[in-house]
């Protein structure tokens, strides 16, 4: 979807959202900026993935898309997952992007701790006994809503450590996360980015994963005077 007129911005979504989820960020914004936002493929609206996707192969997609619907070196604000395929991007393309701003940005990964280690060999062995009972009992909610190649897909997504990717970033980038983040949080994620990140600033504001959905408003305000003038 696509909205307005004036400088490019576009929204990348997170990982089983879709576009929908900047509804109240594209109402807005699409009065002073021309604002676009897609599905990724496997999500929301677009057509299921056929093999499993890496970070990298949603990067190229994403440029494809950039080029096929016109933008000229947008302002990107990117979610989650949407992160790890924005930072993937502006470090390849160092032009790509005009600015980049990165909400609960995901794609640091942690220390593995023992009781996680012995979970994981744990499952490998039912898996060999019984796959569908592994399946359906390990992992994440998330994880367990998948289809088989989603799943797939998804152990490359978060088994990929992007800082070394993020501290290729040139582009101006803002990084917001939300106080009561439980998912990926300022100290850990945001902290980790902002420190390799040249140059980029951490805003932490009231809310959760969504906070620019729970607090649009103060986002909004946020992000514009970011970008500066339309």
């Amino acid at each position: 979807m696509q909205s307005g007129s004036g400088r490019d911005i576009l929204f990348l979504h997170g990982y089983m959202s879709c576009k929908e989820s900047f509804y109240y960020n594209f109402t807005e914004l699409k009065n002073t900026y021309r604002v676009t936002a897609f599905d990724f493929p496997g999500f929301g609206a677009s057509s299921p993935i056929e093999y499993a996707w890496s970070v990298g192969d949603y990067a190229v997609f994403t440029q494809k898309f950039i080029a096929c619907a016109g933008l000229c070196r947008p302002m990107v604000i990117a979610h989650s997952f949407g992160a790890r395929v924005a930072i993937k991007l502006a470090s390849r393309e160092e032009h790509l992007f005009s600015a980049l701003v990165i909400t609960g940005g995901a794609g640091v990964v942690k220390k593995r701790s023992s009781a996680y280690k012995r979970k994981v060999a744990l499952y490998r062995k039912v898996r060999k006994i019984a796959p569908n009972f592994a399946e359906r009992h390990f992992g994440s909610s998330e994880y367990r809503q998948l289809s088989p190649v989603m799943r797939q897909s998804y152990k490359k997504i978060v088994n990929e450590d992007l800082l070394a990717d993020a501290a290729k970033i040139k582009v101006r980038t803002l990084l917001v996360y939300g106080e009561n983040d439980t998912v990926t949080s300022a100290e850990e994620e945001g902290a980790a980015f902002s420190s390799v990140i040249g140059g980029s600033r951490l805003k932490i504001m009231a809310g959760g994963h969504f906070c620019f959905a729970e607090h649009p408003q103060d986002f909004d305000l946020c992000v514009t005077e970011f970008f500066g003038a339309p």
